[in-house]
């Protein structure tokens, strides 16, 4: 508030002091007008909160009614390091019988002789790389289906480093690099992808004239059939084999997939025995989507509760004690824990299954009931996720939390609707403190003119008596002598 140091010079009376006090009372009701908003505040962001949380409920709902959840299996092998697997849903339970007899392979080459260094000339021409399979002798090669021969073209001015560059760059499916080893540096090549159709061959078109002799740009070659073998063949390019249940399936990588539904196997190592590879129901995975549903919903009715509860020893209420909108929600959640589902014959309440209700509106789980009701999931599938659009009274217990959810979080839900109320309060409220702001404005405004005029006319009073006291000095001094 503004100080009116002139205030009180004529008459010398504490006007300041007076005006100041006098606005302040017109200000007062703005003091609970202030403490009105915040509360209105703090309700919004309770709302908010809730909003969070019963999403929160809402996804571990829908996690429940997904039918991924329940087809998805366990899958374990008797030795990883021979072959690991990996399951999805829709896996046969059941055991499965692996004998990995062969991984797959890259085809790998190698300079037969060394270089000097990586800046060492190699020759020119073109080389030209063409992915396939070969025999059992590199007697004979056939094109891979579908692959097209890429052509390099390698300059006189090329070193044995940009040669491994321009292959590496051509995307012929095959990757170079330089290995130094004691007698120098040595040129390899290996097949990008393992299996019998990923081989390759490299035939050079040399300036020299001569594309099988080893020297200039044939260095580089592979081609045994026409008798260009400069590079050296040190691995060959295979398929893995293995026995799944005594029959055998191929594979172009170490990675099975499709051979028993649902179930990734990874070839590891060859071994000479079987491993034993099992499939079974998910039970984990189900108990835990459960045990996160009472978890999330523990949490949503926990801050209902403590937002809408009243503390007789401190005599104060929560933020949203006495809020229709709160107390109907948490109603609603209450009502639906005790109701029974007609969607499975075994589970009809959530306490069959091991969620049992407790007397401030949680859930405790019951580890046995609950571990017992896993061992029959296809009952326990129906009643938290079956979906009856002719009698709800038949939906399972997350597909009615789901569907409360979508209610209540719509964009005409309960949360949504309360916000928007309370905004308006809000609103409201800050206009009605701009109405008391601008009334206080106005009065401290005739205050200090009525005041100002006071000061002046007491100034002259006091002026007048000061006159009228010397001049009634001066008549009795004037007698006197």
């Amino acid at each position: 508030m503004a100080t009116f140091t002139s205030l009180g010079v004529g008459s010398g009376l504490d006007l300041n002091t007076i005006v100041t006090k006098l606005v302040q009372l017109e200000r007062q009701p703005l003091v609970q007008m202030q403490r009105q908003a915040n509360t209105l505040q703090t309700q919004v962001s309770s709302f908010g909160q809730i909003s969070s949380l019963m999403s929160s409920v809402q996804s571990a709902a829908n996690s429940l009614t997904n039918p991924l959840l329940w087809t998805q299996s366990a899958v374990s092998s008797g030795d990883n390091s021979v072959v690991s697997v990996t399951g999805g849903a829709n896996v046969a339970a059941g055991n499965y019988a692996v004998t990995v007899q062969a991984l797959a392979s890259s085809q790998t080459l190698a300079s037969g002789s060394s270089f000097g260094s990586a800046s060492a000339p190699v020759g020119s021409g073109t080389l030209t790389l063409q992915l396939g399979a070969w025999n059992a002798d590199q007697s004979a090669f056939t094109d891979k289906a579908g692959s097209s021969a890429v052509s390099i073209d390698i300059n006189s001015s090329d070193t044995l480093q940009n040669v491994v560059e321009k292959i590496n760059g051509a995307g012929a499916g095959v990757t170079a690099s330089l290995v130094t080893d004691a007698s120098g540096v040595r040129l390899s090549l290996r097949s990008s992808e393992t299996g019998a159709a990923n081989g390759f061959k490299l035939t050079a078109n040399d300036n020299d004239g001569n594309n099988t002799d080893g020297a200039g740009l044939s260095i580089v070659a592979f081609d045994p059939p026409n008798g260009a073998t400069a590079m050296q063949l040190m691995q060959g390019s295979a398929d893995a084999r293995a026995r799944v249940n005594g029959i055998e399936v191929t594979s172009a990588s170490n990675t099975l997939t499709g051979v028993v539904e649902g179930m990734t196997l990874n070839l590891n190592k060859v071994s000479a025995s079987a491993v034993n590879v099992s499939a079974s129901a998910d039970r984990t995975a189900v108990t835990n989507a459960i045990k996160t549903f009472a978890s999330a919903y523990n949490a949503m009715a926990a801050y209902i509760g403590e937002q809408t509860k009243y503390d007789p020893t401190a005599k104060a209420g929560g933020v949203l004690q006495g809020d229709s909108a709160a107390t109907n929600l948490q109603s609603k959640l209450r009502a639906m824990l005790g109701a029974s589902s007609g969607a499975s014959s075994t589970f009809a309440r959530l306490s069959d299954v091991g969620l049992q209700v407790q007397r401030d509106g949680t859930l405790k789980i019951d580890e046995a009931k609950l571990t017992s009701a896993t061992s029959n999931l296809v009952e326990l599938k129906k009643a938290f996720s079956n979906n009856d659009s002719g009698n709800t009274g038949n939906d399972g217990f997350a597909r009615r939390y789901s569907n409360l959810a979508t209610q209540v979080l719509g964009t005409d839900g309960l949360v949504a609707t309360r916000q928007a109320g309370l905004r308006k309060l809000i609103s409201k409220n800050g206009e009605e403190q701009t109405k008391i702001n601008d009334r206080a404005d106005s009065f401290q405004a005739r205050l200090v003119a009525q005041y100002t005029a006071l000061d002046a006319n007491v100034a002259k009073l006091n002026s007048l008596s000061s006159y009228v006291n010397q001049q009634v000095t001066m008549w009795t001094n004037a007698r006197n002598n």
